[in-house]
Formats: C-alpha cells, sequence, structure tokens
C-alpha cells in the first residue's frame, strides 16, 4: 500500500466528467490496483476512487519538475488523473494478506441460516455458494433467482448505510463478470435503518428484514398474538 499526502488536482473521465480543484488530500494505491482520494471529512468515503482491476501510470511533468501526475486507468477506458503538485508525506507498506472481517456470533449464524434457507430472503432463490469472492472480499451469499439472474445477497445484524455501500462495491465488481452479468443486490438484516433503506433503493438494491428466531426454529411466527 502507498500512501501519499499531497497538494493536487484530480480529473475524472469516463461516463461523467468531474473536477476536484487544487487542495491537500490524502491518496491510497493498494495492491490490487485500486486508487482512493480522500479528503479530510466524509468519514471512510472518498471523494474519487478507481476500482480494481485497474493500472497506474506515474509521470514527470516535462514542463515543471515538481509536478507529477498519477494516470489510473480501468479496463472500460475510464481515467483518473492526479496531478501532485506539492507531496507532503511518502510511504509504502506491505500489508500482507488479512485475515478478513469476523463477524459477531449473530451475524456469523444467520449467513449460515439464509444459506440452508434461500427462500427466507425471496420465493425461488437458491443459493450458488457462501462467500463469493472479489477482488476487495467476499460478498455473504451468491444466489440464483428464479428466472435465472445471479443475486448477491449482504447479511447484517443491523443494517445500516455502511452495510449498502459495501454491496454497492460488490456489485460494481460482479457486474464485470460476463458469466454474472447482469447481478441484482439483496440487503438482508435483522434491522434495517431508514436512511440505510433509502440509500439501497436509490441503487437499485432490495431490503429483506429477517427473523433470527424464526429461521433458527425458536419461534414460530404463526403462533404470535401479535
Amino acid at each position: 500500500m502507498r500512501i501519499v499526502v499531497a497538494r493536487c488536482t484530480v480529473d475524472y473521465t469516463g461516463r461523467l466528467s468531474a473536477h476536484l480543484p487544487s487542495a491537500p488530500r490524502l491518496i491510497v494505491a493498494k495492491a490490487d490496483g485500486s486508487v482512493a482520494v480522500h479528503a479530510d471529512d466524509r468519514a471512510y468515503k472518498p471523494l474519487n476512487w478507481m476500482s480494481p482491476p485497474c493500472s497506474l501510470a506515474i509521470e514527470q511533468n516535462p514542463d515543471d519538475s515538481d509536478l507529477v501526475t498519477w494516470r489510473v486507468t480501468n479496463r472500460a477506458g475510464e481515467v483518473l488523473t492526479i496531478v501532485l503538485e506539492e507531496v507532503f508525506h511518502d510511504s509504502e507498506h506491505q500489508l500482507g494478506t488479512d485475515p478478513g472481517l469476523v463477524k459477531d456470533g449473530v451475524e456469523a449464524h444467520l449467513q449460515v441460516l439464509l444459506a440452508a434457507q434461500p427462500t427466507a430472503l425471496e420465493p425461488g432463490l437458491t443459493l450458488v455458494r457462501r462467500e463469493h469472492p472479489t477482488a476487495i472480499g467476499p460478498v455473504d451469499l451468491l444466489c440464483r433467482d428464479v428466472a435465472g439472474q445471479a443475486v448477491a445477497v449482504e447479511i447484517k445484524r443491523r443494517g445500516e448505510i455502511d452495510g449498502v455501500e459495501q454491496l454497492t462495491r460488490y456489485l460494481e465488481l460482479l457486474n464485470r463478470d460476463p458469466h454474472l452479468t447482469p447481478v441484482r443486490g439483496l440487503f438482508a438484516a435483522q434491522e434495517i435503518k431508514p436512511q440505510a433503506r433509502i440509500l439501497a433503493s436509490d441503487r437499485g438494491i432490495e431490503c429483506v428484514v429477517v427473523d433470527y428466531d424464526a429461521l433458527r426454529g425458536t419461534d414460530d411466527p404463526e403462533s404470535r398474538l401479535f
């Protein structure tokens, strides 16, 4: 991983065009080929980024030796151009293989239960694989619906905005696979926050509230009084 703090401008050209004027920013280039540009706010969300697979070319500006240009290009021909005007910090680190996210007991058990009972999420849904790999981590469940379309399922105990963002990134990568596309998303949780529902709807992702006790067989919904 390479970490650079620099005053820079950023331009994106592709499906649309976007420009970030000169300002100090954090630039992160990861071993998987991704590059992200961050400001000192917005929590974890970058101002602009390029998801893997992509290539990075670093060029010295022939007209100004102090300027360095990073040109990041993906397979679709989209280009992220970062011009470093003044570098405050530049370091590289070998992080090695990450052990991955360890889900809490309920969340991990929910995944096992829903893998065994995918129709609890949607009638006719069938499991293809648990922990289906992507370049940025595994999606919890990869399924097929009654029409044969691929469905990526992200499972949380409590559904919040970050879970929707995570599933969005998985879908972006999965939809590049010609054997899977088009892939739709399904966000499942015991409780889903209103803001997460709004964001999911905007991204074309369906939300499903799951009953943990009913899935475990310790609760019969039909025997409830309310």
